[in-house]
């Protein structure tokens, strides 16, 4: 009996030293996709490395076994495997082999992650921050006194909070002048402008958009949703003109500003038609919004497949349990595909409306991705709802397409034998 029991000791010794992987599935088996993200960050920050396995299950995440990290999945609610050593090394195997469309890339170091918002509280809500919050990724926010101080550089990672880069004040000049929110937020733009020198809101923040841009091209990656994806080319384009009216600037546009606008130095659009009515909520001709004619239970958008492989960035940016996506809408909904510039990658699109959703492309050593759209799990999102409880949405697949350009940063191809 004593050599039978100490046998079985010895046998679950073995067990337990081969067993020293866990294996986070993202397909369908997963019931928490959005906290998956945020433990693959806690594990990065303790030091050990996580292979993203790119197309395999859903764009699962492995790593080596240690207790602390499977009690944190246990609390967080996140499905996860305990495999062996050999298992590791065959789903490896797999996963880098000729004839399948997947592979590994060896994420290393967690990102340091910056979101740009104003201070003062806005009525609206952000998708991004809520991603971050829910998925317990750490992140500081930054506005135009930090970028012009040129704190970016402390940083891997920035998105773009819902933002109006044109000195316009978000174009909700019409429906809420009157709000104190509104009168507020004039006001501190208004006095950050003063501060730093600059005789208008739209100067200033053009100089915090060449700063952003700069941050890019260096080698900070850049995310932007909704209004912060066609306000900042806007900006850029209109760069030494005057494209606000009196109510915004004191005085009026320039009247020949159509005319002058520079494409050569926006990041995805080109031919861009201002819209001049300043009681118009919508900045120009990039939006797909007005007039879309797309009803809600038809409004799905398309992620491309790619090869894991050869491509492997555009790969990671669309890991996914499915590849078709629930659409939202936002101030800047979708983007029309033949104002966008070649070279920019489309990753996402609603094809029977010629509307690119989800839009990538390199800037310098970095690299920027525009998401059309305001929140993911809020179909028409208006100003003053109260914000979406992503509790209610534990395995969304549109902001899935959030945390992973967040993990991007931290990711290194795995190389490969030749």
């Amino acid at each position: 009996m004593k050599r039978i029991v100490l046998l079985l000791s010895l046998l679950m010794g073995v067990a337990s030293v081969r067993a020293d992987y866990l294996l986070v599935p993202m397909d369908y088996a997963q019931k928490e996709h959005l906290k998956s993200y945020g433990i693959a960050y806690m594990v990065l920050t303790q030091g050990v490395e996580v292979e993203w396995l790119l197309n395999y299950r859903g764009g699962s995440f492995m790593f080596k076994y240690a207790r602390p990290f499977e009690q944190e999945m246990i609390i967080r609610g996140v499905s996860f495997e305990r495999i062996s050593d050999g298992k590791s090394s065959e789903i490896l195997a797999y996963v880098v082999s000729e004839n399948v469309n997947m592979d590994a890339v060896k994420l290393e170091k967690a990102p340091k992650v910056a979101v740009y918002s104003p201070k003062n509280k806005q009525p609206w809500d952000d998708a991004v921050t809520l991603g971050l919050t829910y998925s317990e990724i750490p992140y500081d926010v930054v506005y135009d006194p930090e970028v012009l101080e040129g704190k970016l550089t402390d940083y891997d990672w920035l998105h773009l909070h819902h933002e109006d880069f044109t000195g316009q004040f978000g174009k909700f000049y019409a429906s809420y002048r009157h709000r104190k929110w509104y009168q507020d937020e004039v006001r501190a733009q208004e006095a950050n402008a003063q501060r730093f020198g600059y005789q208008k809101v739209s100067q200033m923040k053009l100089a915090v958009a060449k700063e952003i841009k700069k941050f890019c091209e260096e080698g900070g990656f850049l995310f932007a949703m909704c209004s912060a994806t066609d306000s900042y080319d806007i900006a850029l384009a209109a760069e030494g003109l005057d494209i606000c009216e009196y109510m915004f600037d004191g005085d009026p546009a320039d009247p020949t500003a159509q005319d002058r606008l520079d494409f050569s130095k926006t990041l995805a659009f080109k031919d861009i038609k201002l819209s001049r009515n300043p009681l118009e909520y919508e900045f120009s001709n990039i939006d797909t919004n007005p007039n879309r004619g797309v009803r809600e239970h038809m409004d799905y958008f398309t992620l491309f497949e790619f090869s894991a492989k050869w491509d492997p960035v555009p790969t990671m940016l669309c890991q996914n349990h499915t590849r078709t996506v629930k659409g939202f809408m936002g101030q800047t909904t979708g983007f029309r595909r033949h104002l966008i510039k070649d070279g920019v990658l489309v990753m996402g699109e609603l094809k029977s409306n010629n509307e690119a959703r989800y839009i990538h492309g390199n800037l310098g050593k970095g690299m920027w991705t525009f998401y059309g759209g305001h929140d993911p799990e809020d179909y028409q999102h208006f100003v003053g709802e109260d914000p979406t409880d992503l509790a209610l949405h534990p395995t969304s697949p549109g902001y899935r397409l959030i945390l992973n350009n967040i993990l991007f940063p931290a990711a290194r191809k795995k190389k490969r034998k030749t």
